[in-house]
């Protein structure tokens, strides 16, 4: 039987659980209730946008597509994120 290793949960960022809040709050705002029909419609891999709406995957182009969608600036996106 294989041995289990116990390593320890990562700790996010709390910038980056910022970021990952937003996400889905403009999202849920724009009138998508699900991750998954959202990233469809606007051709982003539903893994990938989970993953950011939980903070473990970011890639500026991936932020950027999101953005596009959302018809939103860096600056609009950012203002309120400290």
């Amino acid at each position: 039987m294989a041995k289990q290793k116990n390593t320890p949960k990562k700790i996010l960022d709390s910038r980056i659980l910022k970021i990952a809040e937003k996400l889905e709050r403009i999202r849920i705002e724009k009138g998508f209730t699900s991750y998954e029909n959202f990233a469809i419609e606007y051709g982003i891999s539903r893994m990938q946008y989970w993953r950011m709406e939980k903070g473990t995957n970011f890639t500026f182009h991936s932020l950027l597509k999101i953005l596009d969608a959302h018809e939103m600036t860096l600056k609009e996106f950012f203002e309120d994120i400290e």
